[in-house]
């Protein structure tokens, strides 16, 4: 301990924070680049002097701060730059990406009318076997798989979809922009999924991968339901923090609720 830090009281750094601290420092800067390799567990502690542990316990400080991903067998990568942009606000993919730094893409995997299932039908408050518009999009952002979405509308909104460009318009943008209907309010609920092979596939990660799964109720005035959607975020792809103020003791209100994207993925 220094004689400053034993006259103020502080604490002296761990050392596997100095380690983390200066490898952090050197990524900000862009000596290390996205999807870069690190110096291993066994290279930084010949470098640093220390014990793997103290190693290690650096990299799964970055890894957990989500500036690392670690792959088995290969080493641990830099990887993209994250963004964060709020989720408290009603937004569409596209002004997600755009608000995050990236570039979105949306490819139309199908459209067209089918009957409702019991679950959407409960979610847009319609009858079971009701004709439904169903859109199914691969989302990318720079170029990159993050997202697929399978989406359904009550047949009111959905015809007013035919003959759009599906691939550079957002449905929000549609209603709002060509026929005046506002999107004024929606409703999330996050969990977590196993991705099974359609999903696998078309989001380019092997069978099994985790997935974070959205489902989503948008609604106009009058709490008609704009549509439900299901789309599942690459998990190694988007994160979410929140952040909490405390109002009175055992009292909180959310100040954020974020994600925060990677550029793009390993893989690609």
């Amino acid at each position: 301990m220094t004689s400053s830090q034993a006259r103020d009281g502080a604490a002296p750094i761990p050392l596997y924070r100095r380690i983390r601290d200066e490898l952090k420092a050197r990524i900000e800067a862009g000596e290390y680049k996205p999807w870069d390799r690190l110096p291993s567990e066994l290279e930084l502690a010949r470098m640093y002097g220390v014990s793997r542990i103290t190693s290690r316990q650096a990299l799964d400080l970055l890894g957990s701060e989500g500036l690392l991903v670690r792959r088995q067998g290969m080493g641990s990568f830099v990887t993209a730059r994250r963004v964060t942009q709020p989720l408290v606000r009603l937004t569409d993919f596209v002004e997600d990406m755009a608000e995050a730094g990236l570039q979105p893409e949306s490819r139309v995997l199908g459209f067209g009318a089918e009957p409702a299932s019991a679950v959407v039908a409960e979610m847009l408050g319609l009858s079971v076997e009701t004709s439904v518009y169903r859109l199914d999009r691969l989302r990318l952002a720079d170029g990159s798989p993050i997202a697929l979405d399978w989406t359904w509308l009550p047949p009111q909104f959905g015809r007013l979809l035919i003959d759009q460009d599906l691939t550079q318009r957002t449905i929000y943008g549609i209603l709002e922009q060509d026929y005046g209907i506002p999107v004024v309010s929606g409703e999330y609920t996050i969990a977590g999924f196993v991705a099974e092979e359609i999903q696998a596939e078309l989001l380019q990660v092997p069978s099994g991968s985790p997935f974070l799964v959205f489902d989503r109720i948008s609604y106009t005035s009058s709490d008609k339901p704009v549509y439900y959607q299901k789309r599942f975020y690459r998990a190694d792809r988007v994160q979410y923090r929140l952040s909490l103020q405390r109002t009175a003791p055992g009292k909180s209100a959310i100040q954020s609720f974020a994600p925060i994207f990677t550029g793009r993925s390993e893989s690609s």
